[in-house]
């Protein structure tokens, strides 16, 4: 009986697995299409300046450069990791953190060769900030809510910082802690990211304070 218990958990985080690289790989492209999408009207952009500027119109072309501003910051944070990967999935989620009323404050760098495919890398990312929203968008005055993302080299390892403002009960089980969601993939996020670090022998470490959640993850390089 528990083999097969464990035989249908196992085929439940393996579909799982797959259709979160699936997703990634969705706002991947998402986010490429619109970067390209961006650059095509930039050249629209310069040539109505250029017409603002030698129709002497400065106050409409200063108005249109705020407006321009302004899309802008809703298009992407565009934080360059020096990873391709990384770039895509994690700009794509801190721009769907600020379109929640999320404050974010993010510092990455991640160094070339890595041990850790990147998929993997965009796997822990990925679930990581998945679950930094789903806790920061619980509390009601969006002041309150922040995710603070953290990644570099440190003494030849990946470092992996994410921390993030918790609304409601952080839960903990055998000194574990656990998701709150529900559904058939209760829980397989957090098994994913801990199944992800101990096949490169990595560490993570979770910590909760009063209102703040962390989740530290050291990779080799």
């Amino acid at each position: 009986m528990r083999y097969i218990l464990n035989k249908i958990v196992d085929r439940r985080i393996t579909n799982y697995q797959n259709d979160l690289i699936s997703k990634h790989y969705t706002e991947v492209e998402n986010i490429y299409k619109q970067m390209r999408g961006w650059r095509h009207d930039y050249h629209n952009h310069i040539q109505v300046m250029k017409a603002y500027l030698s129709l002497g119109k400065y106050e409409d072309m200063d108005e249109y450069l705020n407006d321009l501003d302004k899309d802008l910051t809703n298009i992407d944070t565009v934080l360059k990791t020096g990873n391709l990967m990384v770039d895509a999935i994690l700009n794509s989620k801190l721009s769907m953190a600020i379109s929640q009323g999320i404050n974010i404050n993010a510092k990455a760098t991640v160094p070339k060769n890595l041990q850790v495919a990147d998929v993997d890398l965009c796997v822990i990312i990925g679930n990581l900030m998945d679950n930094a929203m789903e806790a920061a968008i619980k509390l009601e005055n969006p002041e309150d809510r922040f995710i603070r993302v953290y990644i570099r080299e440190m003494k030849g390892q990946l470092y992996i910082s994410i921390t993030n403002s918790v609304g409601g009960e952080v839960k903990k089980v055998n000194l574990e802690y656990i998701s709150t969601k529900l559904g058939l993939n209760h829980g397989f996020g957090l098994k994913r990211i801990d199944s992800i670090v101990n096949k490169y022998n990595g560490f993570i470490n979770r910590q909760n304070e009063e209102g703040v959640f962390a989740t530290e993850i050291i990779l080799p390089i």
